[in-house]
């Protein structure tokens, strides 16, 4: 059959076409520009600019090497230990902690070697000097890697070095995927086109101006059309038992891909596990636990920090109290009853931002908020209840600072989904009760993904995907982009 030939994508330039290598190299340059400066700097720094030799005892085989020779040797060393890892992958660079962790993992596994080797052939190395060259080695590494991943997802919110995606499956799969892709441009990946089961019933995906170049027999017609270097299969319901393996056949090795892409979305790395069994790659995703350990843990963090947020934020607090005191009439703080933990009630305190008849205004907005589109969550972007200071607080978040005190209580954490109230709670479909696993927090994903612009179906996205996937370095990414989001405000992320 003949695809449609409206709304084709440009097929990429070479340049274009080759940013993984040209990205590769670029990494591979820096790396060993910041080993050069941290091996050789941890040199000077433990034994100056002299030449100092390796002490070495009783083995005659071995003649004195200079730490000047040895310091390039970590180099050389280092640099090949990251390239054994693929450290800087196309499938682990611009997103996930994938890299990082292979960065640290790669520095951290070589130091043993040599700490071994050095015991082996009693050769005796500078503790401090080591002890230098690791921690800030993989510091330096990290910091210099995130950088370049600062500048790969500006272009890439350009459509510049992606992948470029041509989806496959059923209609629906292949709009959820797009959809979701399209959430995420810095992921790297960007759909060009669509082969689908309807054979070409339609010229694009629902919603979206996507072209869909064929059915299933016309996946090598839409990958030349395109210029696309990933297939990925949003759904396998509808396709011959082994259409898969031959799209896969078809790929030019190392140059195109071939991604799964099950109908499972917000579900983070380390809940799926692949298990091959009889042949068949069984995808197992586990449910979300929460250990004591963990429960401890983030107790401990929130605790902490509120008590040390509430002493260095104190004038700040009086300060606030008293304005919002002056400026109108009405108590200084706000009271309201929310869902939390478990489903259970408790009373969440904010500086007062509103009228004192706010709630009587209430139905009427929310009757607007619903003619919107929004049928549970109440967010307006320019609430008439709001004060002229209340503007100023909510723009920067000041008005929820005595959360603090609800977090020293036990009843919020600082990082969770959003408190909701029990009218919203009275709509919820099942599903979104799965919120209530973990404490509503000050801040989460819902906040610093858009706030009042978010529709209600991505704020439960959100919420959800939190839930399902907790982790405390999750928690400190949230908090970090708390803490832009406060001092630029109008410059959340999603």
């Amino acid at each position: 059959m003949s695809a449609p030939t409206s709304a084709q994508p440009a097929i990429p330039t070479p340049k274009q076409s080759r940013w993984r290598q040209r990205y590769a190299r670029r990494l591979l340059v820096t790396d060993f520009f910041v080993l050069v400066w941290v091996v050789f700097g941890a040199q000077i720094v433990w034994f100056g600019t002299g030449n100092v030799d390796l002490a070495i005892h009783d083995d005659a085989r071995i003649s004195a090497i200079s730490y000047w020779l040895f310091s390039a040797g970590l180099v050389v060393l280092w640099m090949w230990a990251l390239s054994l890892i693929d450290s800087r992958s196309d499938r682990v660079v611009g997103t996930g902690t994938t890299e990082y962790v292979r960065v640290a993992s790669a520095s951290i596994t070589l130091f043993g070697f040599i700490a071994i080797g050095a015991f082996l052939l009693k050769v005796e190395v500078a503790r401090g000097y080591l002890l230098i060259s690791l921690p800030l080695g993989i510091l330096v590494l990290v910091f210099a890697r995130w950088m370049w991943r600062q500048w790969l997802i500006a272009h890439r919110s350009m459509n510049e070095y992606s992948a470029r995606v041509l989806l496959v499956g059923s209609p629906d799969s292949v709009t959820q995927i797009a959809r979701e892709l399209d959430r995420t441009p810095s992921a790297g990946y960007r759909v060009v086109g669509a082969c689908t089961t309807s054979n070409g019933q339609s010229l694009t995906v629902r919603g979206s101006e996507l072209p869909i170049l064929g059915g299933l027999d016309d996946v090598d017609f839409a990958i030349a059309q395109t210029g696309a270097d990933t297939v990925a299969v949003t759904s396998t319901d509808e396709l011959p038992p082994d259409k898969v393996k031959q799209i896969s056949w078809r790929l030019e090795a190392g140059k195109q891909h071939l991604v799964l892409a099950p109908s499972i979305v917000d579900i983070a790395g380390p809940r799926l596990h692949t298990r091959p069994v009889a042949g068949l790659p069984l995808i197992h995703v586990e449910t979300p636990r929460f250990s004591r350990g963990q429960l401890f843990l983030k107790r401990m963090v929130d605790l902490v920090a509120s008590v040390l947020g509430v002493i260095i934020l104190s004038p700040l607090l009086a300060f606030l109290a008293i304005t919002v005191r002056l400026s109108s009439e009405g108590p200084v703080f706000f009271r309201q009853t929310r869902i939390g933990l478990r489903g259970k009630e408790f009373t969440m305190i904010k500086f007062r931002s509103m009228v004192v008849n706010a709630e009587e205004l209430l139905e009427k907005l929310a009757q607007q908020e619903r003619d919107a589109g929004n049928e549970v969550l109440f967010k307006m972007q320019n609430d008439p209840r709001v004060t002229p200071i209340g503007r100023v607080m909510r723009k920067f978040s000041l008005d929820e600072l005595p959360q603090l005190f609800n977090v020293i209580g036990g009843s919020m954490s600082l990082v969770g989904p959003r408190p909701p109230l029990p009218s919203e709670v009275a709509q919820y479909a099942d599903h979104v009760h799965r919120r209530f696993i973990v404490k509503p927090g000050i801040t989460g994903l819902w906040q610093v993904s858009g706030r009042s612009t978010l529709s209600w179906e991505d704020s439960v996205r959100l919420d959800l995907s939190y839930v399902e996937n907790w982790s405390l370095i999750a928690d400190m990414v949230v908090i970090a982009r708390t803490a832009r989001a406060v001092l630029r405000p109008g410059t959340t992320s999603a």
